[in-house]
């Protein structure tokens, strides 16, 4: 079975998010939509309310799975018996950022692949820290949200 994580904060989940697991159905048997946890963080949104929003734009697609973790990407992987990463990227500054960290995967774990999809010309401006900018200064963030994500419900959880 082949099995990737999509690890990200997801704060929030995007359209661009949304369409780079859309496309990457057919190359898996199983995506993992994975927040990453990391104490340091500030987020806007809480764990559950991520996870929240992750499942209301999938839907119960039964091929995606939403999750969260706290550990090193590589070791969740390992634990989810998943073989592949799943990275999306939008500029030469994410390949440069990305192949880094999927080469030091490598060396800790061979036997896990990252994939990378390139992101839609039309939503590559469209990333996490801006959204989130949006949604705090009272902007309508839904056109660069997932359709069936409802921003007013997202609002009152802010």
């Amino acid at each position: 079975m082949k099995i990737a994580v999509f690890p990200g904060s997801f704060d929030p989940i995007t359209r661009g998010h949304e369409a780079l697991v859309n496309r990457a159905l057919t190359l898996f048997d199983k995506i993992i939509v994975a927040i990453g946890v990391n104490a340091n963080k500030n987020y806007l949104f809480s764990l559950d309310t991520r996870k929240k929003a992750i499942s209301q734009s999938f839907g119960n697609h039964p091929k995606i799975e939403v999750d969260h973790y706290s550990c090193l990407t590589i070791d969740y992987c390992r634990e989810m018996n998943a073989n592949f990463i799943l990275r999306g990227l939008r500029t030469s500054a994410d390949f440069n950022f990305e192949r880094s960290i999927s080469q030091m995967n490598q060396a800790m774990n061979r036997n896990i692949e990252t994939v990378f999809l390139m992101t839609e010309p039309e939503l590559s401006a469209i990333n996490s820290s801006i959204v989130r900018d949006i949604i705090r200064n009272g902007g309508n963030a839904q056109p660069f949200l997932p359709g069936k994500l409802d921003i007013k419900e997202l609002d009152r959880l802010v």
